[in-house]
C-alpha cells in the first residue's frame, strides 16, 4: 500500500488519499484492455468500462 500522501501537511491527506480508489479502478481497466489490445468497436469499450465499474 502506498502512503506517499504522509509526505504532505496532514489537512491534505483526504484529499490526497481519496484518488486511490478511482487510481485502482483506472488502473484496472488499463490492465483488462491491454489483455484485449485491440477493441472491435466502441460498444465493446463501454462494456468493459461498465463491467469493472459494476465489479467496484
Amino acid at each position: 500500500m502506498n502512503f506517499a500522501y504522509m509526505d504532505f501537511p496532514r489537512e491534505h491527506w483526504a484529499q490526497i488519499a481519496s484518488t486511490n480508489p478511482l487510481e485502482r479502478v483506472n488502473r484496472e481497466i488499463k490492465r483488462r484492455s491491454d489483455v484485449i489490445g485491440i477493441f472491435p468497436n466502441d460498444q465493446a469499450i463501454v462494456r468493459l468500462v461498465g463491467a469493472d465499474a459494476r465489479d467496484q
